[in-house]
């Protein structure tokens, strides 16, 4: 694939070459068809590349959503897994009561 630079030069090129076109010449035939080939070239290219940033743009925002997603999912696994931490804390304090009731109707 052609860097951009180069585009660019090529793009200047045909308009330098625009600037220095004159009718009266016998080439300007054949520089007029060049340039229109030069020209349908580039249009070709430009459109290639709109089609590849478009793509682009919509690959980038599925993985934008998945990751969204993911972070979500990842959110909802943090508070699931604290809730259950205090669940457990909770029923050895329950145990600990419990116990402690225990040895008192041992004695």
């Amino acid at each position: 694939m052609k860097t951009s630079f180069e585009k660019e030069k090529k793009l200047n090129d045909a308009l330098t070459r625009l600037k220095n076109f004159h009718l009266e010449t016998d080439n300007s035939k054949s520089d007029f068809e060049i340039l229109e080939k030069q020209k349908n070239q580039l249009e070709i290219e430009k459109k290639e590349i709109s089609e590849k940033y478009t793509n682009l743009i919509a690959e980038h925002n599925r993985i934008k959503n998945e990751l969204n997603l993911y972070k979500e999912k990842l959110q909802t696994e943090k508070t699931k897994e604290t809730e259950f931490s205090n669940k457990i804390d909770e029923l050895n304090q329950e145990t600990d009561t419990l116990l402690e009731e225990i040895d008192k109707w041992q004695m």
